[in-house]
């Protein structure tokens, strides 16, 4: 089944990994893929302790795209669109009960991937697969796809204070 988890407020991530340690703690198989994301975040230095979830790799760090500069944005569009076409092929060559691609609409809103690549993919995946993706903004034709679908909306957030993202919170 295909699981969107989506909006502008905070918990859409967070959602996602409550599904991977759930599915990893039943013995299921997990691969999590990150887009726009960078390795150093607390969950994926806790997630690469359980058996059963696989990490795509991701840059080091990596800028929100509102402040890269259009060479950034080049080499990172590169670097989402290797890393969703190297998880596209493991997803579908090797054995995973759950795929997680947080972060794609965020990719696809951001021009670093395609939308017809992604509904293309979505509608070969194995019935097997369990599909879970996350981001701001989906497309309609992604939202039609969808079995479960929450919309997580900000009421207020510290960002809007000014106040900047916190190590162990938000990252």
């Amino acid at each position: 089944m295909l699981h969107i988890y989506y909006g502008d407020g905070k918990g859409k991530t967070t959602a996602a990994i409550g599904a991977a340690v759930r599915a990893a703690g039943q013995g299921l198989h997990v691969l999590l893929v990150q887009f726009l994301k960078g390795e150093n975040t607390g969950e994926r230095h806790t997630l690469a302790q359980i058996e059963n979830i696989t990490l795509m790799p991701c840059p080091l760090e990596i800028d929100f795209t509102f402040d890269m500069t259009e060479a950034q944005k080049a080499q990172t569009s590169k670097i989402v669109k290797e890393l969703f076409e190297r998880s596209v092929k493991i997803s579908l060559t090797e054995k995973y009960d759950v795929l997680i691609f947080d972060e794609v609409f965020s990719a696809l809103q951001a021009k670093m991937l395609v939308q017809s690549e992604l509904i293309a993919f979505l509608a070969e995946a194995p019935n097997s697969l369990e599909i879970v993706l996350t981001g701001h903004n989906p497309p309609d034709a992604v939202l039609a796809m969808g079995d479960y679908i929450s919309r997580i909306r900000k009421i207020r957030h510290p960002y809007d204070k000014g106040i900047a993202a916190r190590k162990g919170i938000e990252f």
